[in-house]
């Protein structure tokens, strides 16, 4: 079965989604054969794959350029492209042309927008021709210069009235599904309650309709700074590592391949 925005919508009540990035075929791969409904190629690859210190500096192409790799990894699991900083900030004509080159050139099946409030003309823009939208809202990384760091939303009454409206327009405008980043769990568990469409919770709390992950992280395979809400389902950074140096070593000895044609001779 090939999930599509209809079907991620309608678990709301229903069954947890259940989701996680991916970055290149593989990943994607992996991802898709374990079952994830929804696979979501983010703008985090700039810095788990690319090696840049924020999201920021991560471009279109680059972003189509992976996204290709990730859909031609994916056969059941909805696609969703992260859309990066300025390519949809400016107008909307600007705005609709990216997206178009993630469902065109990159096969994705939804793209990903920060923001609330402010994004709901492009919402319905975006979605009256087609292009179904993911909808993120607390933690904005984009706008990390603008809110000082990476920091918990919506701590005071204010700031968690201003999230749920944000919540209500975007439903209004027609997201199929909702991020809810680095919310406190009591306001992610009111918005969850509040609106008929999924949230996907990144630390966030357990409330959420559903989850979403870091590929790395869950693997345990980062070098970088780990979030607190991180849970790793393996370590394989130190297996890797011994790999690699096993392999170094052996051929530094000398003795690879030639183990590897003994060890065939005895079987």
């Amino acid at each position: 079965m090939k999930w599509t925005a209809r079907k991620i919508k309608a678990l709301k009540g229903k069954l947890k989604v259940a989701s996680v990035t991916a970055y290149d075929t593989l990943s994607a791969q992996y991802a898709d054969e374990a079952g994830f409904p929804l696979i979501l190629v983010g703008d985090s690859l700039a810095m788990t794959v690319l090696g840049y210190e924020t999201t920021l500096p991560i471009t279109m192409d680059e972003m189509v350029h992976h996204t290709v790799a990730v859909s031609r990894g994916v056969q059941c699991g909805l696609v969703v492209a992260d859309m990066p900083f300025m390519s949809y900030q400016g107008t909307t004509e600007h705005a609709m042309e990216n997206a178009g080159r993630f469902i065109k050139e990159a096969a994705a099946d939804a793209v990903k927008i920060e923001g609330g409030a402010l994004r709901v003309e492009l919402v319905e823009k975006l979605v009256a021709n087609g292009i179904p939208v993911l909808g993120h809202i607390g933690l904005t990384p984009q706008s990390v210069k603008g809110t000082g760091g990476y920091a918990m939303q919506g701590k005071t009454d204010e700031a968690a009235r201003e999230l749920l409206d944000d919540a209500f327009a975007l439903e209004g405008a027609g997201a199929f599904a909702l991020v809810l980043e680095c919310v406190p769990a009591e306001l992610a568990q009111k918005i969850t309650d509040s609106i008929t469409i999924p949230t996907i919770g990144i630390g966030a709390g357990l409330h959420c309709d559903g989850q979403i992950l870091v590929f790395t992280d869950v693997l345990g395979m980062g070098n970088g700074h780990v979030p607190r809400f991180v849970k790793k389902f393996a370590d394989l950074k130190p297996q890797i590592q011994q790999a690699l140096s096993n392999y170094k070593t052996e051929v530094d000895l000398g003795t690879f391949p030639l183990d590897s044609a003994k060890k065939k001779e005895t079987t």
